[in-house]
């Protein structure tokens, strides 16, 4: 038997913990000069948390976060500040 019927997947309180886990790992990113939207993307597609600076302690806090969580957050976010 098919479900038709659309599944609700939500973190509810986890968007602002990942937001501002983002935030965060980008700030620090840029201060080492990386480019924030590159290395996230290498991590979120490769999963290799390499990818992402361990300063100001960037790496731990970004693997704090399943890599799903991280993509729900920024689809959230892009999909909000589109209009």
């Amino acid at each position: 038997m098919v479900n038709d019927e659309t599944m609700m997947f939500r973190f509810g309180a986890e968007e602002n913990r990942a937001a501002s886990i983002i935030h965060q790992v980008c700030l620090a990113m840029e201060e080492k000069g990386y480019n924030p939207v590159n290395q996230l993307v290498g991590y979120l597609l490769s999963g290799d948390p390499a990818y992402v600076t361990s300063h100001n302690d960037a790496r731990a806090q970004i693997r704090q976060l399943e890599r799903d969580e991280l993509l729900e957050e920024l689809v959230r976010f892009y999909l909000q500040n589109k209009k």
